[in-house]
């Protein structure tokens, strides 16, 4: 009965809808506030942002320029600043949110060749304007070179195997301020006159990997952003141009059973292409089938060594979300975790029958505190790091959207791990998924609990 309730409060939950201005690609579009309906801009649980970038074709160059998107029938706190496009600019616009799904809306959305997903199945955190075009015509830009990082390793790109979870090249860059019930662009001159603002940003792969390079001693690749008098600034778009020139093999990309690229709870190939080609990322296709088997071995070979391998750095850097872990590299084992299990995860743990390869000790309330690789226990192994249940229990690391959160949480799972058919056991025992529906029914259900858990941290 609690899970039959569950399910039905899922079904109702409505995504934000936005309405884009006319004309979203033109000067006076993107200095046009976006506006929301069903969501308030004003909760950092649920705010949605844009990321614009702007390939000037005659100078063969990027800058961004990210809209402002408030609260239907509110005013910014401060105008947004005007943009002077050049001859022929190609504009790219990406949206991402902190709330479980956006819908775009409005004359913009033809205007800008906006795209929510394949027919009625929306991407759910994720819309684009334009992106496949904006990259098809920026590709010829030349990234800045990765570098080596403070270990000699070549620098992580947002698809390093180190940096993706369970849906990749994921949400935005983008900051806003929050004054009360107002929005204002996240610019010098608006942190100087709006004292006191509160800064929000996008949960993301993308904000994550910014904290990463900053840990370890690598450099983002970074364009002028025209909001905010040209100061350099890091972008979804510019992440994955860089990624997909420099990113050496393997090279993560979307995989069918990405959360986003779902069709009706089921891979669908098309809507995976049609979600790549708005990051930048080649078709399904023989050499990359996109299965998931292939996706989780290469995260096993490279993120678990990775992420411990690194503790003593990354365990300087801010932890992106302090109910997940108290640093970034706990932060990081936490959402390896949750990544690698079913419970709100791609369920590697399944696909492989390989139990988690990191073990985490978690304090009272179920933050992560240390890490390390999982020692072997007997149960069926695999390829690298052999190893039995994490018997802390893991964090299911949903998106969180919080002040100054750049990661994924939610709810602690103290009760072991849910698997696959395999039945490897975990602290206090398993839920064992043997059938498809099964498993639709318990992935629906962990991301319901994600949102009321995001729900009442925002309370």
């Amino acid at each position: 009965m609690f899970l039959l309730t569950l399910l039905q409060l899922s079904k109702a939950q409505n995504p934000c809808v936005i309405t884009v201005p006319p004309n979203p690609l033109s000067e006076k579009g993107l200095a046009t506030p976006w506006e929301v309906t069903g969501c308030d801009q004003t909760n950092t649980g649920q705010t949605s942002f844009v990321q614009g970038a702007i390939f000037d074709p005659n100078t063969k160059t990027i800058s961004i320029y990210n809209p402002l998107m408030i609260n239907k029938g509110t005013k910014p706190a401060v105008a947004p600043t005007p943009v002077k496009l050049p001859p022929g600019a190609v504009v790219g616009l990406w949206i991402g949110s902190n709330s479980a799904a956006v819908h775009l809306t409005g004359a913009g959305v033809k205007e800008g060749n906006c795209v929510n997903g394949l027919g009625n199945s929306d991407f759910g955190q994720m819309s684009f304007c334009n992106a496949d075009k904006f990259f098809q015509a920026a590709k010829v830009v030349q990234s800045t070179a990765l570098g080596k990082d403070a270990k000699g390793r070549d620098c992580p790109t947002v698809r390093d195997f180190a940096i993706i979870d369970q849906d990749q090249s994921d949400n935005v860059d983008t900051q806003y301020l929050i004054v009360g019930k107002q929005l204002a662009q996240n610019t010098a001159a608006n942190r100087k006159k709006l004292k006191g603002a509160t800064e929000v940003d996008n949960g993301s792969d993308n904000a994550l990997l910014g904290l990463v390079q900053n840990a370890i001693g690598c450099k983002p690749f970074t364009a002028p952003d025209l909001a905010d008098n040209s100061n350099p600034t890091r972008a979804l778009p510019l992440n994955e141009l860089q990624a997909a020139q420099q990113q050496k093999a393997p090279v993560a990309l979307v995989p069918l059973n990405d959360p986003m690229t779902l069709l009706n709870g089921k891979t669908s190939v098309t809507k995976t292409n049609l979600y790549r080609a708005n990051v930048l990322q080649n078709n399904i296709n023989k050499a990359d089938d996109g299965t998931l088997a292939k996706y989780c071995k290469n995260f096993l070979d490279i993120a678990p060594n990775f992420i411990i391998g690194y503790q003593d750095l990354l365990a300087k850097g801010p932890t992106p979300d302090p109910a997940v872990g108290n640093s970034l590299g706990t932060f990081m084992c936490g959402r390896l975790n949750t990544t690698w299990n079913n419970n709100g995860g791609l369920d590697c743990a399944g696909t492989l029958n390989i139990p988690t390869p990191i073990d985490l000790v978690t304090d009272a309330n179920g933050v992560v505190t240390s890490c390390s690789l999982a020692k072997a226990t007997g149960n069926k192994t695999g390829a690298n790091n052999n190893t039995g249940n994490n018997n802390a229990g893991n964090k299911k690391t949903g998106k969180t959207g919080k002040n100054k959160k750049t990661g994924k949480t939610g709810n602690t799972g103290n009760t072991g791990n849910l698997t696959g058919n395999t039945g490897n056991t975990g602290n206090t025992g398993n839920v064992n998924v043997n059938n498809n529906n099964d498993k639709q029914i318990l992935s629906e259900l962990a991301s319901l609990v994600q949102q009321m858990a995001g729900l009442l941290q925002n309370a």
